[in-house]
């Protein structure tokens, strides 16, 4: 074989899962399809639970050290203060939501990879199929364009499907998903931080619409609208700029953008993550909406769950019963962090002035009962 695990795709979750692998002698070779990595990534929160995992595999300190720790965050309406959600009771050792770009994030775990194993990581491999025959599982592998070692397939002892929400895997697998889309679409960017919010993460509840607000390392400062229907193809940084502007007041410079993009919000849960020798993990698995910052934390806590199941099924423990709980332990997890982007997203959406003063008042209650407070500070860190 050429592994005991083979692992398709390098992205955060692939990796992490690597390193946590390869710390516990487990050989394993990471097929990733990309030569480079995309520097215009979506994902920036790192909540504590997952900040936990990956201390496990000694990338947590770099990452704290790097990035911009947000200790709390502010709800606005209209000008004015309706309430504050603090996380410093939610972590004895992480009492912060960690922001930090995903191209840095997915650096930081590849480094730790190839010091385990200089040779893990085989870029330019697209993986197009697999076949199981009980004992190990073969991968179908087509070499992209300028790969420095092509090759035509890939036998391991277990197989890990960390290739993405369009998972060609999961479809070779003959895995359902059960999909629903939303009626909210945004358009985000990153600029130069103009503010006076610091570290903190705002987010304008306004007649139009939510904008969010985050803090970037670097004096960056990312911007995330809601939009009434998909963001216009031509949809640039003024444009952004003029939005943020009318609903909150502050206009970020156009000239200083450095990330746009736009999406659509959507989700899918895989209705299986274990088939035979093949493991679904990250968006292959679920697919979640990016408000909330759930969907990269959600892979690594599978990831980290995954590991010791592994490293059982390698030794010949029969595992059964331990990838059935599996399975069922990250289908919850999954439905879970769903309804929580579902009604981060309710939130956000447009209201008319009356129903507007009701949501800003009900915020401002709970807000100001700390019970309620940390509850929802938990819930929204993923604990």
């Amino acid at each position: 074989m050429d592994a005991d695990v083979l692992i398709a795709g390098g992205g955060p979750v692939g990796l992490y899962l690597a390193a946590a692998l390869l710390q516990e002698g487990v050989s394993v070779r990471v097929l990733e399809q990309r030569q480079s990595r995309n520097r215009h990534t979506r994902a920036i929160g790192i909540h504590p639970p997952a900040l936990a995992a990956l201390a496990g595999v000694q990338v947590a300190s770099g990452m704290v050290q790097e990035g911009v720790r947000i200790r709390a965050g502010t709800a606005v309406s209209r000008g004015k203060t309706v309430g504050t959600m603090t996380f410093e009771d939610v972590s004895k050792d992480f009492p912060f939501v960690l922001a930090l770009p995903q191209y840095r994030t997915e650096q930081l775990l590849e480094e730790r990879v190839l010091a385990l194993d200089a040779g893990a990581i085989v870029r330019g491999s697209r993986v197009t199929g697999v076949a199981d025959d009980g004992g190990m599982v073969t991968v179908a592998v087509e070499a992209c364009a300028g790969a420095a070692h092509p090759r035509r397939s890939a036998t391991a002892a277990l197989l890990v499907a960390a290739d993405g929400a369009r998972s060609q895997l999961r479809a070779s697998l003959g895995v359902p998903v059960i999909r629903k889309t939303y009626p909210d679409h945004y358009l985000m960017g990153d600029f130069d931080d103009g503010t006076e919010y610091g570290d903190k993460a705002v987010l304008f509840l306004e007649p139009d619409g939510i904008v969010e607000s985050f803090p970037l390392p670097g004096g960056v400062r990312r911007w995330v609208v809601r939009l009434g229907s998909p963001a216009a193809p031509a949809a640039g940084p003024d444009h952004l700029a003029e939005l943020v502007g009318r609903r909150t007041g502050v206009r970020p410079d156009p000239a200083t953008n450095s990330m746009l993009s736009a999406f659509s919000v959507r989700s899918g849960i895989a209705q299986r993550t274990v088939a035979g020798r093949s493991v679904l993990l990250g968006d292959a698995a679920h697919e979640i909406s990016p408000i909330g910052g759930q969907g990269m934390n959600l892979g690594w806590l599978g990831a980290q769950e995954l590991v010791p199941v592994v490293c059982a099924a390698l030794s010949g423990i029969p595992t059964g019963t331990q990838f059935r709980k599996f399975e069922q332990n990250r289908r919850r997890a999954a439905v879970l962090a769903r309804r929580q982007a579902e009604v981060n997203m309710m939130l956000g959406r447009p209201l008319p002035p009356l129903l507007l003063r009701i949501r800003a008042a009900g915020i401002a209650a709970a807000a100001a009962i700390p019970a309620v407070n940390q509850w929802a500070a938990r819930r929204f860190t993923m604990h």
